[in-house]
């Protein structure tokens, strides 16, 4: 392709800016972050969020490179003919290639009362307000966590930390991705938190009260505060775009990450799916596929043919509060094996989790930066340039 390459990524989380930092430490491609807030959620902390350790935020001059152009905004649609993204602020941005990694969010939990009572740690938003009415609630009042993941899980565990009484409901069983061997020690330290823990077929939720948690089996768990924690959903951009998606709403690609529809639009992070290598939604997978379609876009403007992008996968690390935790290694296809480490060191091991990512970003932040320092032609692109602006049709 003759002249600049322009490349829009949609997203600014972790398979986002890593794409994007990627991208921008090449001569000849000027990159574009479209993100609706102005800094980067640790996702993986939110859940710290909500009871102060950590604020879960960090700004976009520490992960993004300064080259990448940031635009706070809202993508509505994405014109694919056109090669266009429309904002919910009235502009466009044009692209030549575009990143779709638009995450995702909470599920509908599709639960009489659920909606309305029920709060959420999916989301920064949702962290703040859960964070906001916990210290409103006094310290006594029981807590509800509806769902037995390592989000479930490690909200219940921090959440009985500080000396709530928390109840963990987990529908079936208590960490469904884990090894039985993980999941002993994940019990143990929940029990030691005072956490009560609601498993089996008839542990599923039925309604959500204001003041109480109904089971199948007729159970009624008291609940001044009812956290979901259950199911991600992705936003719907790709569906409204008339790009193909799966039964979820994710991105439909091949093993390239390149959208079926359209070879300039690649995916990264929980919004994609590959059509035969399904993978799981996490933060792991979002940083390799960030890679991924960085590579993919590069070789396409190279004039090379894509190479399959390949998931590796080292385990699940969880907290249980700030001083303990379990990591559970897994083989490179993600199937969990029965190695694990717990106690201090899984709480060490789950920390390195967290900053490991952002220490990545960090450093392809300086690489791409680097270019821009040395006089790169998309150097400009730290001062936000004038858009075409026209009315949108679909906001």
């Amino acid at each position: 392709m003759n002249g600049n390459v322009e490349v829009v990524v949609v997203g600014g989380g972790y398979g986002g800016v890593m794409a994007a930092n990627r991208l921008a430490r090449h001569e000849g491609v000027s990159v574009t972050l479209v993100n609706r807030r102005p800094s980067f959620v640790e996702r993986i902390r939110l859940h710290q969020l909500v009871t102060g350790s950590d604020d879960a935020v960090e700004g976009f001059g520490e992960v993004l490179g300064g080259n990448v152009r940031l635009v706070v905004d809202a993508a509505t649609r994405i014109d694919a003919a056109e090669r266009r993204v429309w904002l919910a602020g009235g502009g466009t941005v044009s692209y030549d290639y575009l990143v779709y990694a638009v995450g995702s969010g909470a599920a509908d939990p599709g639960v009489p009362g659920a909606a309305e009572f029920a709060h959420s740690v999916s989301d920064l938003e949702g962290a703040q307000r859960l964070r906001s009415v916990l210290a409103a609630t006094p310290a006594t009042a029981p807590v509800s966590v509806v769902g037995a993941g390592p989000t479930g899980i490690e909200t219940a565990a921090e959440l009985a930390e500080l000396g709530r009484k928390v109840t963990l409901i987990c529908g079936r069983v208590l960490g469904p991705y884990l090894h039985a061997q993980g999941r002993r020690p994940v019990a143990r330290r929940l029990a030691e938190l005072g956490v009560t823990v609601l498993e089996g077929p008839r542990a599923m939720v039925r309604e959500v009260t204001r003041e109480a948690v109904l089971l199948d089996d007729g159970r009624e768990v008291a609940s001044a505060v009812t956290i979901w924690t259950a199911g991600f959903r992705v936003p719907d951009l790709a569906a409204r775009s008339g790009l193909r998606t799966d039964a979820d709403g994710r991105l439909l690609t091949d093993a390239t990450l390149t959208s079926v529809d359209d070879v300039r639009i690649v995916a990264a992070g929980d919004a994609g799916a590959m059509m035969d290598r399904p993978f799981r939604m996490s933060c792991q997978a979002a940083v390799q596929l960030g890679a991924g379609a960085a590579a993919t876009i590069l070789r396409r403007i190279a004039g090379k043919t894509p190479a399959p992008v390949r998931l590796m996968f080292a385990g699940q690390c969880i907290s249980l509060g700030r001083n303990e935790g379990v990591t559970q290694f897994s083989y490179l296809n993600d199937r969990v094996n029965a190695l694990h480490i717990s106690g201090r060191l899984g709480a060490t091991v789950k920390e390195f989790a967290c900053r490991f990512p952002v220490n990545q970003l960090a450093s392809g932040a300086r690489k791409a930066s680097s270019r821009a320092s040395h006089g790169d032609s998309t150097a400009r692109l730290q001062t936000p340039q004038p858009e075409h602006r026209t009315t949108p049709s679909d906001t």
